[in-house]
């Protein structure tokens, strides 16, 4: 005769729930488990192998300018239907409400270490960052503002390319905004480039190549197609990592690659090196 009674399940209580989503985050290249809270601490960068995650507009802002300095600008522009396209603008206002943004880009004037500067910000929650005629506008308004009022301007891209619910009236941005920058540059002032993941089509193709100095973050894709189009265009066998920033490092497509939490650091210089600021 046993002196203990032997447990049962019901003995346990009541079943415990399951632990709430959003709380842990899977690293894509290490596999590690991260906690939510910590990876937003460390700049979405993963602790245990430096993969940099994507990043929102409004994270990317706190990273980077001077607290309390970044004024956004044209606020106001609106995606059309122009063309008509099924469902388009019913797209446009969910993701407007999902993101809390109204366009895939966020531009405005801001400091960066006590430097004025004119700035493009691209987030790729919004219609993957496609960049359709209200983008286009907003970076090539951006960069005339910069002109006009001779500061250096500074784009982040992040981009799946032209949006193809507008077709070819995105792909006037790709000449719109490369000839703010041809005047910008005519007027001897800096252009800096900054690719993050991913970085391709027609963005890639105008304004996110055209800096005086481009940089990457580590291991970002850059493109213009996708992996298997190049392969059946070119009937060739392709290196390995041949779209990684890495890649294009070697190659002199790109000028510096720049972990995240160097970059405000790694622009303060640059802006000095190439303004009147104090070094």
């Amino acid at each position: 005769m046993g002196f203990f009674k032997k447990r049962t399940l019901a003995d346990l209580g009541e079943k415990k729930k399951d632990m709430p989503e959003g709380l842990w985050i899977k690293c894509p290249s290490c596999g590690e488990s991260l906690f939510q809270e910590a990876l937003l601490k460390n700049l979405r960068v993963c602790t245990q192998c430096d993969y940099h995650f994507t990043i929102s507009a409004p994270e990317r802002l706190a990273s980077l300018v001077d607290d309390g300095s970044f004024q956004e600008m044209d606020t106001q522009l609106d995606s059309v239907d122009s063309l008509g396209f099924k469902g388009y603008l019913d797209k446009v206002k969910a993701y407007q409400a999902k993101t809390g943004l109204q366009e895939a880009v966020v531009t405005g004037r801001a400091t960066i270490e006590g430097i004025p500067v004119l700035l493009a910000i691209m987030d790729f929650r919004f219609l993957g960052a496609s960049m359709g005629s209200v983008v286009g506008e907003k970076i090539t308004r951006a960069i005339e503002a910069a002109t006009a009022e001779r500061k250096p301007v500074i784009v982040f891209s992040a981009s799946g390319g032209a949006r193809m619910h507008e077709g070819i009236l995105s792909l006037m941005q790709m000449a719109k905004t490369s000839g703010a920058l041809a005047r910008h540059s005519q007027a001897c002032l800096p252009y800096f480039s900054v690719l993050t993941h991913p970085t391709t089509g027609g963005v890639t193709a105008s304004f996110a190549t055209l800096g005086d100095i481009i940089i990457a973050e580590p291991k970002c894709m850059i493109g213009f197609a996708g992996p298997r189009v190049v392969k059946e265009t070119t009937h060739a066998d392709l290196p390995p990592g041949f779209q990684t920033a890495e890649f294009m490092l070697q190659h002199g497509l790109v000028d510096q690659i720049v972990a995240r939490k160097d970059m405000r650091p790694t622009l303060g210089k640059l802006l000095r090196y190439t303004t009147n600021a104090p070094v």
